[in-house]
Order: C-alpha cells, then structure tokens, then sequence
C-alpha cells in the first residue's frame, strides 16, 4: 500500500519522480518541489512538474536488497498509473486514447519523467515499463538510462553550478581557479553534485562539510593534497567521509559520525569555524559548519538548512533537519551555490542577500541537469523519428548519442553561463526597473492574480524603502 502525488502545469512539463522518506508530509514535498520546479524549469521549458511516491511496505530490518526491491515495486506501479491515464502515438502517428479513460481536453501524449532523489539509478527501469507499454517515447520516456546521458558521469549539474560560483567570485574580482579559496558545505564525495563540484577547482580549500552519517572538518586544508583525497573518495564505488585518509588532514582535523552524542573539538577547528566552546553536539557542530566564515558555502545534499529569520521550521517544512537550521542572516559565506535543491528557503536567500552575499537560487544553479535532460529527450525524439524513416539504424543510435556528449555539455553550459550573465545585468538595472515593477505588481493584484504576501514580494512599507534608498 502506497501514496503518490503528481503535479503538473502544463501539457509539456518536465521534473523527477522521488522516492520519498517523509511519511507524514510527502504530499507537502511535491507541492514545494513542484513550485520551485516551475521556476527552474522557466529557463528551459515553459514550466515545471514533479510527482512522488512513499512505499509503505518496504521490509523492516530487511536487506538493502529487500528494501531496493520493494521501492522499485512501487515505483512501477506509480509509472503504470500514469500510463494507463496518458494518450499514445501509434505508428501512423494518430494519437490514441487509453481505453475507457474520459477526457475533458485536447490530446496530450507527452509524458516524460526523470531521476530525482532515491530514483537516480531508476531510469531503465522506467524505461522497461515504457516498453512494455508500447509508449510512443521508447527510452526517451526517462532521460539518463543506460543509453542516454548519465548526469553523475557528465558532472553535469555541478558543472553548470559552477557557472554561477565562478561568476560570483568573478564579479568579486577572483579567480577561483587560479587562487585558493575556502569552501564548507553539504555532501559527501560519493554524491553526484557534491562530488563533481568539489573537483572542479584544484584552488578549493574545503574546511568542512557533511552528510547525513558523517562531519568532515579539516582546518587549515592543502588545496593539492585534499583535491587528490577527494578525487580518491569520488572514484570509489561507494564511500563517505569515514573513507577520507585521516593521514591528509591538516593538524587537528577529523571525521566524526553524526550519532556521536558529543564531540571534543581541536584548537584548530575552534579557530577554523571560530567556536568558543571546547565539547559540543553534533547538531550545534553542523550549524557552525554552515555559518562558518568561509568564502563559499556549497550545498549538494538534500535538505532545507536556511531560512529566513521571520520564518518557522514550520513553514520550511522540512523536519529532518529543524535541529540544524539557520537564518539567512547568520550566514558568514560570500558566495553561496545552490548545486543541490532548496538548500535555503527563497526568503532565506532574500536575508542572505540583503546582507552582502552572493546568491542566485537553486533554480539558476542547478539547471544545469535539467537542460541535459531537455537535451537528451529531443535528441531521442529527432532519432526516432529517423529510425522510423529508415534514415537511421536502430544499433547506430546510441553510438550516436555517446558521440554527441561532450557537445550537449558545452551547449548547457553555455545557457548557465548566458543565464547567470543576464541576472548579474538585471540587477545593475533594479533600482531604475522598480517603478516598472511596482505598477505590474499593482496591476496584478487589482486583478486577483497576485498575493504579495502568498508570494514572498515586498510589502508597500518596503517597497517605500526601497524607493527612498534607491534600492531595487
């Protein structure tokens, strides 16, 4: 027995399927994953969706293999119930109907899915479901199966995140690939987004970070023999932080598990996170880790750890990691990449912001993979059809595809460096547009279409001030 959601805003909408651990509030995860991905996807495809799915019988105590098992069960089931309700194309390419599905719209064929948490290794198996469907897309039905464009492999969305950090330094008047600079954040080595963005820069100094098992602290970090290490670490089939060769550490460095009930700090980590305290938990150590004065703070681990100071833990709706979160305010980074997903709420990055920081949104900074996505389904749309022409062989196609890897990266990066530009030229351009906005937000609500407060926007005291200051 299992729950899933799906949401979708339009007939064309890309965004992953997760398998989600949040029993009590999953259907809360799609709704805000869905309107950040309408806003992600803005810069790719119209607009955004997402779907979930909780499996409620996985085997207590039971095997990775048993647990694996079970979720892609459930996972098969999900992607069947979306199937049966989805419009086909046969081969005369007349759209078909399921059979007793009642419509109160037009044709809509289109259906395409993608990895997203706990579902990155999921997209054969989508795929087979496809097949076995007879669904018009074939393997194009999900993107990064063993014939299309594998995202870890690519570094792909780190990659396009980096667009963005490297922007930010630029604009600060530092090359982070030519000159050392400090990092701590969320992830591990073994993660895609994490993994790949710690080894795009030999200059990275990463001080601390950690992940869901483990915290990772090295105080006075040597950008060669760390990269190394953590080259090391990503090229392993699995690993964490536990794997980090201790030898590597800098004096008074270590790795200790998130389960400990206290942890003993060096004078080196004190000075390096600038803690006063001699013993201290793990939570009160990762919050330190996170607000640590480090030049960029990276996230590439799943969970909201900013918020705004005005805001719950409630409203952030994220309980896994309430012990652990901050206000954007506190945070002591220059620069924050959002590699990962929702890493801050959008009025936690405000705050951030506000306070002299440098930040797009997750939306910016990881589109990177979406864009690859987008990619690989035309590509396999256009070879199809050229399949079915007899202008193409079945077996060359996926040579084809591997041939074309490096030339679909070059193209995202390009958007990501293009995007990045076109946001850092608006914001020359705030104060002068503020007029502009203000009379398109009025509008807007005159006519029922918009709830400031709904929406995160400036209230009329605000925007008052922002006026009187010239501030956009």
């Amino acid at each position: 027995m299992w729950k899933a959601p799906t949401c979708a805003s339009a007939p064309v909408a890309r965004g992953g399927l997760r398998w989600s651990d949040r029993r009590d509030d999953f259907r809360t995860e799609v709704l805000g994953l869905v309107k950040a991905q309408q806003v992600k996807n803005a810069v790719i495809v119209p607009v955004g969706s997402k779907g979930g799915f909780y499996p409620k019988q996985l085997p207590r105590g039971g095997s990775r293999d048993a647990v694996q098992a079970e979720a892609i069960r459930a996972y098969k089931t999900f992607l069947s119930g979306l199937l049966d309700l989805t419009d086909n194309i046969v081969a005369s390419g007349a759209v078909v109907r399921p059979p007793a599905v009642v419509a109160w719209e037009g044709d809509d064929p289109y259906l395409v899915v993608a990895a997203d948490k706990g579902t990155a290794t999921f997209s054969d198996i989508a795929n087979g479901v496809s097949a076995d469907y007879g669904f018009w897309l074939g393997d194009a039905f999900a993107s990064g199966g063993s014939a299309g464009y594998d995202h870890k492999e690519m570094g792909i969305t780190a990659r396009g995140a980096w667009e963005a950090v490297k922007r930010h330094f630029r604009e600060m008047g530092k090359n982070i690939q030519a000159e050392p600079f400090t990092v701590v954040g969320v992830g591990d080595m073994s993660g895609d987004v994490f993994g790949n963005g710690m080894l795009l820069s030999k200059q990275i100094r990463l001080v601390a970070a950690f992940d869901h098992r483990d915290i990772f602290i090295d105080p006075d970090p040597d950008p060669a023999t760390s990269f190394k290490e953590r080259q090391r670490l990503f090229e392993l089939p699995r690993s964490s932080w536990q794997d980090y060769d201790k030898s590597k550490l800098s004096k008074g460095g270590g790795v200790f598990s998130r389960s400990a009930k206290s942890i003993k700090l060096t004078p080196e980590i004190k000075a390096a996170l600038e803690i006063e305290a001699n013993e201290v938990d793990p939570f009160t150590l990762m919050k330190a880790i996170i607000t640590a004065p480090a030049e960029l703070l990276y996230f590439g681990g799943i969970g909201t750890y900013v918020k705004a100071a005005q805001e719950s833990d409630l409203q952030v709706g994220d309980k896994a990691n309430d012990a652990i979160r901050v206000n954007g305010v506190d945070l002591r980074a220059k620069v924050v990449g959002e590699g990962a997903n929702l890493g801050l709420t959008q009025a936690g990055r405000i705050g951030f912001a506000r306070n002299g920081g440098r930040i797009n949104t997750d939306a910016i900074d990881n589109s990177a993979g979406v864009d690859s996505s987008d990619h690989e389904v035309n590509i396999k749309i256009l070879t199809g059809s050229a399949i079915v022409a007899g202008k193409l062989k079945d077996k060359d196609r996926n040579a084809l595809l591997a041939s074309m890897t490096e030339d679909v990266a070059r193209k995202v990066l390009v958007h990501n460096y293009d995007q990045t530009l076109a946001i850092s030229l608006q914001e020359r351009n705030a104060a002068t547009e503020l007029e502009a906005q203000i009379r398109f937000m009025n509008r807007l609500e005159s006519e029922g279409k918009l709830d400031r407060t709904v929406e995160g926007l400036p209230g009329d005291a605000r925007l008052t001030e922002m006026q009187a200051s010239r501030g956009g």
